[in-house]
């Protein structure tokens, strides 16, 4: 996983562990943010996923899992953030 400085400083700042972004780059959905990058979230077919993979421990990480990245097209992680609202599909 390649973090850019500024997606370092925010997960640090928002207190996003490395481990979420592992997930939401192993099991999140993408959705184009726009100039070649991506956004990643938790769906519910991926929390499902993430349930099906983590067991037992599923249950501890639910709480944690309204995040999102933003991810370049060579995959390289631009920024993340909390989810405040619901991400809309078009």
């Amino acid at each position: 996983m390649k973090l850019t400085h500024h997606a370092n400083t925010r997960s640090q700042q928002r207190a996003i562990p490395p481990m979420l972004v592992d997930l939401l780059l192993q099991f999140g959905k993408t959705e184009s943010a726009g100039n070649g990058a991506e956004k990643l979230f938790f769906d519910k077919q991926s929390r499902r996923r993430i349930a099906a993979y983590a067991g037992s421990l599923a249950t501890l990480l639910n709480e944690h899992l309204d995040v999102f990245a933003v991810v370049s097209d060579d995959m390289q992680v631009i920024t993340v953030g909390h989810r405040i609202e619901r991400i809309r599909s078009h």
